[in-house]
């Protein structure tokens, strides 16, 4: 791209010589001038063309880091990866399963092998969570005892199965960077001013001044879970059975990742998501709080414009109270106003993962809505997810169960604290 830009800039350089200095009579070009401005036109559109395509790849590839975590950029590698069974992986650590798990312990020393550092029970490719995840089988208990009761079959369809409710995530999809793979922690340098420039007189010294320089930290941060299985669970490994268990490590993990790039507090382990980032924008309602208004999301997207950190990737982020409250707003012919018109025709997504319990003064249970360019947001991931087995932890162990532990570690933080601004004290 660079090189583009370089170009056509000399391109428009050439083009203006020529026009300054027309060598034909009464200012006009020559025909050799004429001939020579043609054809320099001619390459500066089909430059152009190129730019624009340059450019379009070049943001399909910036926002390409939102992608899933575990893509190794090694295409076989990243197929046989999507075949790993988690089922099989857990099974195969259990004694007396007799579980052929060689194919997974095999991926999991690859991926140990490339990240240049040994894993902690085996590794699994987060490849495994992307697959869809909404048909799932679960076991039933026979019918209750009683005259007959126990001719009644009971039919078990496990396509309809109900999942338990949970907070949609939204972050990866608007677009956040992703960096993995990681090992050491993660500084990345940036540029905090620039030097300055200033007019002098003919023959008079310019003033010196320096940059100034930055750097974002990112330092590891663990989050895992328990979970116990049984053992008919596992050893009915089939591929319903799991996909109920994928389903289960991916929401964990989605939505603990989900909430720390949006809430995390910073606080003891917890990352420092967007809402309590030191420098993200602020518009506030009132003392106490006080209801969403039209104005408010205008001064919103006002707060990252002024600060230059508008992009690509703009978006509100908020939960559904306030998508509920901005709903409502209306004209002074009492009409509403709709979604698009509130949010200014960006793109928007809701999730409850951001918090509507927030205080004020003497205002409770507030909301917040976060405006940004969500490409200005890094996702720092040091490990794919690592699961360990323990089949001798005593309360499992006594139930012929498997205790599963998994574990993931990251961090979370923007490339630019101006590229966000939020309100933090909506009444919804």
């Amino acid at each position: 791209m660079r090189e583009l830009l370089e170009r056509r800039a000399a391109l428009a350089a050439e083009m203006r010589g020529l026009l300054n200095a027309p060598a034909g009579d009464g200012g006009n070009l020559s025909a050799e001038q004429e001939a020579r401005f043609t054809a320099l036109k001619a390459e500066a559109d089909t430059l152009e063309q190129r730019v624009q395509r340059q450019a379009t790849v070049d943001e399909m590839e910036r926002r390409a880091a939102a992608q899933p975590i575990g893509g190794t950029g090694d295409r076989n590698l990243d197929r046989e990866l999507r075949g790993f069974s988690l089922v099989r992986a857990i099974a195969g650590q259990v004694p007396g399963l007799n579980v052929d798990a060689g194919r997974e312990r095999e991926l999991s020393q690859e991926l140990a092998r490339r990240a240049g550092r040994p894993f902690q029970g085996i590794a699994v490719p987060m490849a495994v969570f992307q697959e869809p995840m909404e048909r799932r089988v679960v076991t039933s208990a026979a019918p209750v005892g009683g005259p007959g009761g126990n001719l009644i079959a009971t039919d078990l369809d496990g396509s309809q199965y109900i999942d338990r409710l949970r907070n949609a995530t939204v972050v990866r999809r608007l677009g956040a960077r992703m960096i993995t793979g990681l090992v050491g922690n993660l500084d990345i340098p940036k540029l905090k001013a620039s030097a300055t420039v200033g007019w002098v007189a003919e023959n008079a010294p310019l003033t010196a001044s320096d940059p100034q320089y930055a750097k974002t930290a990112f330092r590891p941060k663990h989050a895992g879970a328990i979970v116990e299985l049984s053992r008919n669970l596992l050893m009915q490994a089939s591929p319903d059975v799991e996909q109920l268990v994928r389903a289960d490590f991916a929401a964990l993990l989605a939505e603990a990742l989900d909430a720390a790039a949006l809430k995390g507090t910073g606080a003891g382990n917890d990352p420092t998501g967007i809402l309590n980032a030191s420098g993200v924008g602020s518009v506030v309602m009132g003392t106490n709080g006080g209801a969403l208004t039209y104005d408010a999301v205008a001064d919103l997207m006002g707060q990252v414009e002024d600060a230059n950190g508008a992009g690509d990737a703009m978006a509100f982020v908020s939960n559904t109270k306030v998508k509920r409250a901005a709903a409502k707003l209306k004209t002074s012919q009492n009409e509403p106003l709709g979604l698009d018109v509130v949010f200014q025709n960006m793109p928007r997504a809701f999730t409850n993962s951001v918090p509507s319990n927030l205080t004020k003064g003497t205002g409770t249970n507030l909301s917040a809505l976060i405006f940004g360019n969500w490409s200005d947001l890094i996702l720092a991931v040091w490990s794919e997810f690592e699961l360990t087995i323990n089949p001798f932890e005593s309360t499992a162990y006594s139930k012929g169960n498997v205790q599963v532990r998994g574990m993931m570690t990251c961090d979370v933080a923007p490339r630019h604290a101006e590229s966000f601004a939020a309100i933090q004290d909506i009444v919804a």
